[in-house]
């Protein structure tokens, strides 16, 4: 009996050595210096899609940005970073403008649960291609400049991972990457404030505005909602390579307004969301390099108008891990 039970604890240890084995799904460098850069650029065009005089339908406006520049140092729990416009616009400022862009945003997680808060001012846009409807414009300058037209976003997200091992920390690849698959479905619960405003002045150009519908002459529509989406995710390292993304899809409750000679008419509905972000690139122990893609839409619909807007974010980061030892 005692022989027996002493091989059912030795059988139990040995079976317990692997199962620990196989549970370290992520490399963690928590007590390393982790200094480390940033390249990029954000953007957010919107457009407004309705039955407009001249057989338009769809009308687009666009933003100029510069690149962004960050540099940011890591240690444990604490992460700093500083990011500033460099060089010139991306796009010709004759036919687009000058943009002015603000962001401020951070992020945390709490067990299973990561945390995202995020703000975006952009002010200055230009009409796509304004010469269908304004004789003053040319081919040679098509696109109608204004620089008073402004949008903001601000976004409170949360997203829950049912599996323990699917940490983001280990996404980014600063202080963490991974050794093997892993994969989970998610809920996202998200509350925005958004829009579009031009200041005493309508956001839809004069020529184009349906007198019929007194919403097309608005100069600010906004959007107050919160809503869940469930999704599924996925992330891999293959020889030092590792990629990750999510995708999810589901809706929100919205408050939506618009506002007409100095008055503001609410209404409530229901809009889609949607939920991306692709993630990749080569970590080892040393050193890290990642490309990260982030994808948001906002939408507000009035009856036949309808207002759409896209936040794009795409970022080269990199850097180098000193110091400690991993966990």
């Amino acid at each position: 009996m005692k022989t027996l039970l002493s091989k059912l604890i030795i059988l139990f240890l040995f079976s317990s050595s692997f199962a620990q084995k196989d549970s370290i799904f992520l490399e963690d460098f928590y007590e390393s210096k982790v200094l480390y850069s940033d390249i990029g650029f954000n953007t957010a065009p919107f457009s407004f899609h309705y039955n407009f005089p001249n057989g338009i339908e769809k009308i687009n406006y666009k933003n100029n940005y510069k690149p962004f520049l960050g540099i940011g140092f890591a240690y444990k729990w604490f992460s700093l970073r500083l990011g500033l416009p460099i060089l010139g616009y991306f796009r010709n400022k004759e036919l687009f403008g000058e943009t002015k862009q603000y962001n401020l945003g951070f992020d945390f997680d709490i067990k299973k649960i990561h945390f995202d808060v995020e703000f975006k001012s952009i002010l200055g846009y230009s009409i796509q291609d304004a010469n269908r409807w304004d004789t003053t414009l040319t081919t040679q300058t098509p696109n109608a400049i204004q620089s008073n037209t402004g949008s903001l976003n601000l976004t409170m997200n949360a997203w829950y991972f049912n599996n323990k091992e699917f940490k983001i920390k280990g996404l980014h690849g600063k202080r963490a990457h991974y050794n093997k698959p892993v994969q989970t479905w998610y809920v996202k619960g998200t509350v925005n404030l958004f829009g579009a405003d031009n200041p005493g002045i309508s956001i839809i150009p004069i020529q184009i505005q349906d007198p019929y519908n007194s919403k097309t002459a608005a100069s600010r529509y906004s959007a107050f909602d919160l809503g869940l989406i469930p999704g599924y995710a996925y992330v891999n390292r293959i020889k030092n390579w590792q990629f990750c993304g999510w995708f999810g899809l589901g809706g929100v409750i919205q408050s939506k307004f618009y506002r007409l000679d100095h008055q503001s008419r609410g209404f409530l509905g229901l809009a889609p969301r949607y939920d991306v972000r692709i993630m990749g690139g080569y970590s080892n122990k040393k050193y890290f390099a990642f490309l990260i893609a982030d994808f948001d839409n906002k939408s507000i619909r009035f009856s036949d108008l309808v207002y759409r807007q896209f936040f794009y974010t795409v970022k080269l980061t990199g850097g180098v891990r000193f110091g400690g030892k991993k966990r």
